[in-house]
């Protein structure tokens, strides 16, 4: 039988009440349902942030170790479980399954790092300018959280957004992408098992345009962390500016790798094709644009075009597949877009570029990992996201302009260069206009590292690791006259 899953609120699995569902299907293959899941509405919403209010009274004032406790209860059931988890998160999300269950055994090694933050929530102690005066600044966890999180990576990175909110004090309202629901269920039936208060963690599906601004809007919400498109990213910023609620958004990416004067080019195309094909592309971190050096680009070339071939696309459960389907229809379909306007504007596709079809792949949508070269920084594959396995790459005649292009994007999440020149990795390292920079490796980030960007990528403290505590709490200064 089908599976008709609920939201959950102030402890309870709780029906919409609009009474209506949808079905997610499996993206490997169209013909397997996934579940139904609730199409909410306004009414859920405020039901839900209200629960979360009143749960934040007793929450908040618990002390950090007791809701660390919690935590690590929660985070023993997950790690029991992240093979199986894996597993549904592939035929959720159609990711292969190595990558699958790196999710949930990713997020456990990230919940272990949040624990230990509890002990962590330090503030300052200064000396005073006058004579009987302390003067203290402490943190104080902002109150309810809305976290508003993305398909492509629905099991981490609701993690990285509950864990450490619940640590600081704060109560969660998780709203999941319409496209990947399961996930989060499947998390707040770990939440729910490991005896959370009611209403500490709640959860609402359904369709962004619904009831992302009652969520994101509601006055009683008092941050809003969210991870997807820098176009909903701005509406969330003026929804949140009305309520002066502080706002944690991380966004799109056109992320560059520079190769210039770099000896092992075989070592450059091997992590630059795992930053770009990972995850079919579908990662905002993703290489998506490389710049090289004129006289070194047929040997990169060739050396990408010698990976993508080894590459295997198909249903991610079968192991032997190191490239799965893409989310749905309608991302498949923007991505074929690109590459024929790609071919329009003059560039070569020079592998892939192709939907595939017959037997298996009539069940999903699938794309061959491309490679597009000859390319211009006016084509729209040198400008946009396109969130796909579609990997550009530009030659470049001095490093300057490999640098002015890098920075000419509007985007600034991640960026790398493989470079043996010490001078370029120096100015590289001070002049990329990005929040994250790699150098001889891919855009793979790390466990306890902040995790962010800057101009249309990112806005607010950065996630994961330290920086966290910036968001999820205020900061209170207290003056005490004892004399």
């Amino acid at each position: 039988m089908i599976k008709t899953c609920q939201n959950f609120i102030n402890g309870k699995w709780t029906p919409p009440s609009s009474g209506k569902y949808y079905e997610i299907r499996n993206p490997a293959d169209k013909d397997e349902i996934i579940g139904q899941f609730p199409l909410s509405e306004i009414q859920d919403v405020d039901q839900a942030v209200l629960a979360a209010s009143k749960a934040f009274l007793a929450w908040s004032k618990l002390l950090p170790m007791e809701r660390a406790a919690y935590v690590e209860k929660f985070t023993t059931l997950l790690d029991e479980k992240t093979n199986y988890l894996g597993e549904c998160l592939c035929r959720e999300q159609g990711k292969p399954l190595v990558e699958a269950i790196g999710e949930p055994s990713r997020g456990v090694k990230e919940c272990k790092y949040v624990i230990g933050e509890a002990t962590r929530l330090q503030g300052l102690s200064l000396p005073s300018e006058r004579q009987g005066v302390t003067n203290t600044v402490v943190r104080e966890p902002v109150g309810v959280i809305a976290a508003i999180t993305p398909w492509n990576f629905p099991m981490l990175t609701p993690l990285r957004k509950t864990i450490p909110a619940l640590i600081a004090g704060c109560t969660v309202v998780l709203k999941p992408s319409y496209d990947t629901p399961w996930c989060s269920v499947l998390l707040l039936e770990l939440f729910e098992k490991a005896g959370f208060p009611a209403g500490t963690v709640n959860l609402i599906m359904g369709r962004g345009s619904q009831i992302g601004d009652a969520l994101s809007g509601n006055p009683l919400v008092r941050g809003i962390t969210f991870t997807g498109s820098t176009i909903i990213g701005r509406q969330i910023n003026k929804t949140a500016a009305a309520n002066f609620a502080k706002v944690q958004l991380e966004m799109g990416g056109k992320n560059p790798a520079i190769v210039w004067d770099y000896a092992n080019i075989t070592g450059a195309a091997k992590s630059i094709a795992v930053a770009a094909f990972a995850n079919a592309g579908q990662r905002c971190t993703a290489v998506s644009r490389v710049l090289v050096k004129r006289s070194q680009a047929e040997e990169l070339e060739k050396a990408l075009i010698a990976i993508i071939k080894e590459y295997k696309v198909g249903p991610g459960l079968e192991k032997e597949n190191t490239i799965g389907p893409v989310v749905n229809k309608k991302a498949g379909d923007s991505i074929m877009e690109y590459i024929a306007k790609a071919r329009e504007q003059g560039a070569t596709i020079a592998i892939g570029g192709n939907q595939l079809k017959g037997g298996v792949y009539d069940k999903g949508y699938y794309i061959e990992s491309t490679l597009v070269t000859n390319v211009t920084p006016d084509m729209a594959v040198a400008r946009e996201e396109i969130f796909g396995p579609v990997l550009t790459v530009q030659k470049v005649d001095s490093f300057d302009e490999a640098l002015e292009v890098a920075n000419s994007s509007e985007y600034g999440l991640a960026s790398c260069i493989f470079t043996d020149t010490q001078a370029n990795i120096y100015r590289f390292m001070k002049e990329s206009q990005s929040g994250m920079v790699h150098i001889n490796h891919g855009s793979v980030s790390e466990s306890f590292m902040p995790f962010g960007g800057i101009k249309m990528s990112g806005l607010g403290p950065f996630s994961i690791g330290a920086t966290n505590k910036d968001f999820f709490m205020n900061t209170k200064v207290i003056y005490n006259q004892y004399i």
